[in-house]
């Protein structure tokens, strides 16, 4: 089995361990950022049929960023 990415690992505990409303994502949508709740993107996304993950650039809970593109590493 292959080990789960930091952000499979968060989206992961945020739906099965934690409050799943608590949580925003945000994304790149054609040449803009939008920022919506994980529920909500998860939808959108069809279960990132129609939106990649690769697409994430930020995950929050509340004020705190879990998950950064830009400090990934």
């Amino acid at each position: 089995m292959a080990k789960k990415t930091k952000m499979e690992e968060i989206i992961s505990r945020a739906k099965f361990a934690d409050n799943v409303n608590l949580y925003d994502v945000t994304f790149r949508d054609f040449d803009t950022l939008k920022t919506v709740s994980l529920p909500r993107f998860l939808d959108e996304s069809e279960n990132f049929q129609t939106i990649p993950m690769t697409r994430i650039t930020m995950i929050k809970k509340g004020d705190e960023i879990l998950y950064s593109k830009s400090n990934e590493g």
